[in-house]
């Protein structure tokens, strides 16, 4: 058993170092010098309202990413398809050089699948375009100003299918006729959607 008096320093000796770990050097620092804390902490705060401002408030907005959507297009030369920048007015350059006439023998090609998410052998060429000169479209049918839209889409656009041998003008009706023949429903009801390029 220990003696009295070295019970009690133990314990003065076991106050004195809980003290020390309750209130580190540092923490008595902090206390002693409170205007320089002050500082430091007015400082940081300052650096973040300058880093934070400009991200909450920019002067001008960020660049808009650019798109460069894809279509698919068919090469007259070798029968394969395919795919440039979308909104090109076809006949365009094929990768396998000008037809024998001399012209581009790139056309646009509407591929289409009745699968939402179709492999190669589930999508089909539904009908080439390309455009056609002026003179040899007739006028379209119907008073000035009737059909606007369909007017404007089909207006010196030529279709045809893929084995065909002629090009005929989207807006006569063999050219309709094309059209509701590639957008036809199959035997399960099922409507063709048009294949993005990936």
């Amino acid at each position: 058993m220990l003696p009295e008096w070295l019970k009690i320093e133990l314990r003065e000796k076991w106050e004195w170092l809980s003290e020390q770990l309750r209130l580190p050097a540092a923490r008595r620092w902090i206390g002693e010098h409170p205007s320089v804390v002050f500082t430091v902490v007015a400082v940081l705060v300052l650096l973040l309202v300058i880093v934070t401002l400009p991200k909450l408030f920019p002067n001008e907005p960020p660049p808009k990413p650019v798109a460069i959507e894809k279509a698919w297009y068919y090469d007259l030369n070798t029968g394969k398809l395919f795919t440039a920048e979308a909104g090109l007015e076809p006949p365009i350059q094929a990768p396998s050089g000008p037809s024998p006439d001399g012209k581009p023998a790139g056309v646009r090609a509407y591929v289409l699948s009745y699968k939402s998410d179709p492999n190669e052998s589930e999508r089909f060429i539904g009908y080439l375009e390309t455009m056609g000169s002026p003179d040899m479209l007739p006028k379209l049918p119907g008073k000035p100003g009737s059909d606007i839209a369909a007017q404007k889409w089909t207006k010196g656009r030529m279709i045809r299918r893929v084995n065909d041998k002629f090009w005929v003008p989207a807006d006569s009706p063999l050219g309709l006729r094309l059209l509701r023949e590639a957008y036809a429903r199959n035997k399960s009801g099922q409507s063709p959607t048009y294949c993005r390029p990936k």
